[in-house]
């Protein structure tokens, strides 16, 4: 089998025919993605299996088409898309999402019965398709999207195929098992056809989930008439999966507050997933979670109240017998932060993004507003306990970054970035979110630093992971010992192994990551450190000055952001 393959892209050769200089390369995408699909529903209806396109250009002829062929003709940017202006776009992305076999909506109600009706879904939902795209320009990854996203698959962005994003990333696909783990010893770390069935206690239901999930649409009484994402139901289809697929599920609590819960009372959720393991056989998996629910103190249990102008009960000077909230105790803020920037992301498909980044804040303040303790109208009274005082910190970069913010970024390279996050788990989303930076100094070993403009030193090298590319960042002292080849002279060993320290754990992070993020050597004042400027929190602008470098932005810094955030939460 693996000789025939060979043999097959051994005999490729190149499109002979001439392009002219004024036209594009004549690209039939969609019509390959439709052809192979419909090869593996004949050949391989109830098996996993997956179609792989390796796109280096826009689909420029037959369905799927997103520019025509004229290189007088601009692709579409986010302005023709909030315009309405880019007649292609629409019609590609209900050719790309019907080759799912599915619904080509995200309307539920609008294609239920197309979907019922479609013969050989079952059949479809074993097929995962995935793209890696490696160019230039775009090529329509944001109509390929959907498609990608009902079956599960991988999406990989590259300049070329000669990169290691892309070498590397295809032969991550084919990962297998280590040989000592038991029945799964040396097969692939892959499955196909997934569905996934959410059953909870009655005292709460499903709204929805949001992650690469397509809704079965079967109601049952614990599915809430409040939908977030792919809501109305409690069963969703995941297509093709693997150990890292990550799916965020939203409740709502539906018990009234004026019948108050019996003291113990126990909530259940039980996540029923079935899937065909590459070897062939079906697994049903079963989770089950278990706990108890809090009941706010009634009024003849609360304790006295505190004195005139504390602030309620988020007073600081309150009661020392009174008790924590376990609500606010127990709050994962890390789960948190991921959990909402996937509800923002969502609703950028439905929604301005101006008005997703309001959202987002009232969310917040609504937060502080609750948990916080201070005294009303004093924000100088204003303090968060460790279980939430990174969460504002959070936020602050959810609304820097790029799943929020399209400047400098395409539709495509946008589309791609929100897939990724609405797909990998909350370690990984929240790198995305708030980018980890070491600092490597002769001082000591690395130690983290703050992602501030301050962290940038001449005499220090930086290491920033933010998922999608891994940036060695060098000050301008290291960078000229350097260039003046200081780390070749025996005598400045030391100065070697701190140029070397930071590439090594480069190399670790990168050995461990799907897809693999690029990886930039750069040095200060230069071009490519951008890349790390436009991720540290702008504390040291051209407006004021300090001790750091200066990133030229008009964006708030942190500080600014906190003071905002306090002035709103303490007001009465």
């Amino acid at each position: 089998c693996s000789m025939t393959l060979e043999s097959i892209l051994e005999d490729l050769r190149k499109d002979p025919w001439p392009v002219a200089s004024d036209k594009r390369v004549a690209r039939c995408t969609g019509c390959a993605f439709s052809v192979a699909t419909s090869l593996l529903d004949l050949a391989l209806p109830r098996r996993g299996a997956r179609v792989m396109m390796f796109v280096g250009g826009p689909c420029t002829s037959g369905p799927g088409a997103i520019v025509s062929r004229l290189k007088t003709d601009d692709i579409r940017s986010h302005a023709d898309l909030a315009r309405n202006a880019e007649p292609l776009h629409k019609p590609a992305c209900e050719f790309y999402s019907s080759l799912a076999g599915r619904h080509g909506s995200k309307d539920p109600k609008a294609h239920k019965k197309k979907w019922e009706q479609t013969p050989g879904n079952d059949a479809r939902s074993m097929h995962v398709v995935d793209v890696f795209a490696c160019a230039l320009d775009q090529v329509g990854m944001l109509e390929m999207g959907e498609l990608v996203e009902k079956t599960g698959g991988h999406m990989v962005l590259g300049d070329s195929f000669g990169q290691s994003v892309f070498k590397e990333s295809l032969r991550r696909v084919f990962r297998t098992y280590e040989p000592d783990v038991p029945e799964d010893g040396g097969k692939m770390q892959m499955a196909f056809g997934a569905t996934m069935e959410v059953l909870t206690s009655k005292e709460f239901k499903v709204s929805g989930a949001i992650g690469p999930v397509t809704s079965l649409h079967r109601k049952g009484p614990n599915v809430s008439d409040i939908e977030v994402g792919r809501g109305g139901t409690n069963t969703w289809s995941l297509g093709g999966i693997d150990p890292s697929t990550t799916v965020a599920i939203y409740f709502d609590i539906v018990n009234p507050g004026t019948s108050p819960l019996p003291d113990g009372k126990r909530r259940l959720i039980q996540f029923l997933t079935r899937y065909q393991h590459s070897n062939g056989r079906t697994r049903l998996r079963s989770t089950t979670l278990c706990g108890t629910w809090y009941n706010p103190p009634g009024d003849d249990k609360r304790p006295p109240p505190p004195p005139p102008n504390a602030g309620g009960y988020n007073h600081p000077g309150m009661a020392p017998q009174q008790q924590p909230s376990p609500v606010k105790m127990s709050f994962d803020q890390e789960a948190a932060a991921v959990l909402l920037a996937r509800v923002a992301v969502e609703r950028t498909d439905t929604e301005e993004v101006a008005d997703v980044l309001r959202w987002v804040d009232r969310s917040l303040i609504r937060l502080c507003a609750k948990f916080a303790d201070y005294t009303p109208d004093d924000p100088n009274s204003f303090r968060l306990s460790p279980e939430l005082s990174l969460f504002p910190q959070f936020v602050f970069h959810l609304r820097r970054s790029q799943f929020l913010q399209l400047f400098n970024s395409s539709p495509d390279e946008a589309a791609y970035y929100r897939y990724i996050l609405n797909k990998e788990n909350t370690t990984n989303s929240l790198v995305m979110i708030q980018p980890t930076l070491l600092s490597y100094s002769f001082n000591g070993p690395p130690q983290p630093a703050l992602l501030d403009s301050q962290s940038v030193r001449p005499d220090t090298i930086l290491l920033l992971d933010t998922f999608f590319h891994v940036v060695v960042f060098h000050g301008e002292t290291c960078a000229a010992w350097r260039e003046q080849r200081y780390h070749e002279q025996e005598e400045h060993v030391a100065f070697r192994n701190l140029l070397e320290a930071p590439q090594a754990d480069a190399q670790m992070i990168m050995d461990n990551r799907f897809p693999v993020p690029r990886y930039i050597l750069c040095d200060q004042h230069k071009s490519e450190a951008r890349f790390l400027m436009a991720k540290l929190n702008p504390s040291v602008t051209h407006n004021n000055e300090g001790a750091g470098a200066q990133v030229f932005t008009d964006d708030v810094s942190l500080r600014v952001f906190m003071e905002h955030l306090m002035k709103l939460a303490v007001q009465s």
